[in-house]
């Protein structure tokens, strides 16, 4: 007989709010980032430090800034990076809807300017019952350590929880852990996905 869920945990990347991540990438290229992507040159400025909270943001702006030829008011880079967000509007209601009969939680890869804005724009942090967030944690998906913690500060019991994360290597994690997980592929899917472990 499966055990029913009781715990939904969900990550915000690109499950819950999406990120717009051109505006940033023009304006940096065009200052001349010499890192062959985007991607390369947030990494080789402390990106993930930052989100494992070691790094806090104005100084990964200004890490950011010093990897410019030609640097910028850290105040438009501040703005660049905290703009680039676009909720999914579907997911997020899913998400509300099951506060009703379910524990739902966040977990997810973040730093704190990130955060900040999420809970300014979106009131992210009243969504659910609470999160786990790598740079409070100091590790980050798809580390074991931050599904531990997730359990001990959530109270989650492993086998009635499932998680959903756009990320095979950070659904695999959580199952190596004991968790139910869902790779995030659109809204439709996770519902279906949902259902098929009971969740209505």
């Amino acid at each position: 007989m499966s055990v029913a869920i009781e715990s939904i945990v969900f990550d915000i990347g690109w499950v819950l709010i999406h990120l717009k991540y051109p505006p940033l990438h023009q304006f940096l290229c065009a200052r001349g980032a010499q890192a062959p992507s985007l991607h390369a040159t947030l990494n080789a400025c402390g990106l993930e430090e930052h989100e494992c909270g070691r790094l806090a943001g104005a100084g990964f702006i200004a890490r950011l800034n010093a990897a410019l030829h030609t640097p910028a008011a850290e105040e438009e880079l501040h703005g660049l990076w905290r703009s680039m967000f676009v909720p999914d509007e579907r997911m997020l209601a899913l998400a509300r809807r099951l506060t009703a009969t379910h524990r739902v939680y966040l977990l997810s890869n973040i730093g704190d300017l990130h955060w900040e804005q999420l809970r300014r724009e979106y009131r992210l942090h009243e969504l659910g019952h609470g999160a786990v967030l790598s740079y409070r944690a100091g590790v980050m998906k798809p580390q074991p350590g931050i599904y531990l913690e997730a359990e001990r500060a959530l109270g989650l019991t492993p086998a009635r929880t499932v998680f959903i994360d756009d990320r095979e290597d950070n659904i695999a994690a959580a199952r190596q852990r004991g968790w139910h997980g869902i790779v995030h592929q659109g809204y439709a899917a996770t519902e279906s996905a949902l259902a098929g472990l009971g969740v209505r």
